[in-house]
């Protein structure tokens, strides 16, 4: 047999045909695992229709009639009854819905769950997400838009810069006054930057600012994330998730800041945090940068709902 055979006309080569068949394996093992995580009850059916929003999370690719089934009580007779009510096609996938049909089905899950809004607001909202989705833009629309919101203010061991006020820009601290914070426990989370100084996100003025009913925020990175999520239980985490992960590199190229090998550095990055979406409360895609911000700023009013 000649290994330098070309493919016949509209035949897919076998290197290209391993691959294909290896991703439908990675993917039907990914639902699978959805799908029990499901049914044991360790995800829950709202986050599953959060992620159906990510791009290439298994659970946009799970169909209607699986994610109904992982339901207590609900059997294939009764899935297919609901189906017929929400007016939803059994071949339809979660990340395939249109608006009306995905808004049927929340509204479904949430009064089966008892889930229903409470109108609740978290002490604090957290904005994570990998780098290059936007989140500094976004937070500036918010910012520009809605006065009420209120940014928190990081503790710091480096010197003020130029033009910079402390307890606006910045808590300015010595080493010392970080670790008497550190050891009163006044810190959400706190990191090393470049192992020269020490960043955190002091408790306190989170407290203060919630007490007095303002809408805070805080942007931060993953770990800093994991950090507030066992510090504050009651906060928000909401992961700002790209379109795809084409629009993820079109966007770190177009920025033009980083060489060739800081970038592919940040893209590996890129691909532990957005594995971490599930770790969060909301997703957000930011698609359009006004669209986020104003769903961002729902979340901060404990509006869980969506409309």
């Amino acid at each position: 047999m000649n290994s330098n055979a070309q493919p016949a006309a509209g035949e897919m080569p076998a290197v290209d045909r391993r691959a294909a068949t290896e991703a439908a394996v990675a993917a039907r093992r990914a639902r699978a695992a959805l799908k029990q995580r499901l049914r044991s009850g360790e995800l829950s059916p709202l986050k599953a229709l959060e992620f159906a929003r990510v791009p290439g999370h298994a659970a946009s690719t799970l169909r209607i009639t699986d994610y109904l089934l992982s339901f207590p009580g609900i059997g294939a007779v009764k899935a297919e009854r609901i189906r017929d009510d929400l007016k939803i096609s059994e071949r339809k996938r979660l990340g395939g819905l249109g608006d009306l049909q995905r808004a049927r089905l929340e509204e479904f899950v949430r009064e089966r769950s008892g889930a229903l809004p409470t109108g609740d607001r978290p002490p604090l909202t957290v904005l994570a997400g990998p780098t290059a989705v936007g989140k500094g833009t976004v937070v500036q629309h918010l910012r520009d838009n809605y006065p009420n919101v209120k940014l928190s203010v990081s503790a710091t061991t480096r010197d003020p810069r130029p033009g910079e006020v402390d307890g606006e820009h910045y808590f300015f601290v010595d080493q010392e006054g970080f670790d008497r914070m550190l050891a009163g426990d006044e810190l959400l989370e706190w990191a090393m930057v470049h192992n020269k100084h020490r960043y955190g996100t002091p408790r306190g003025p989170i407290a203060e600012a919630s007490e007095r009913g303002d809408l805070v925020l805080l942007e931060i990175d993953l770990q800093g994330a994991r950090q507030v999520r066992k510090s504050m239980p009651d906060a928000k985490l909401v992961f700002l998730a790209p379109p795809s992960w084409d629009e993820l590199v079109n966007r770190l190229v177009g920025r033009g800041t980083e060489d060739d090998e800081e970038r592919a550095r940040r893209l590996e990055t890129a691909k532990v945090e957005l594995a971490a979406a599930d770790e969060f409360d909301e997703i957000i895609v930011n698609d359009e940068v006004p669209r986020a911000a104003e769903r961002l700023f729902e979340l901060m009013r404990g509006e869980d709902h969506t409309a």
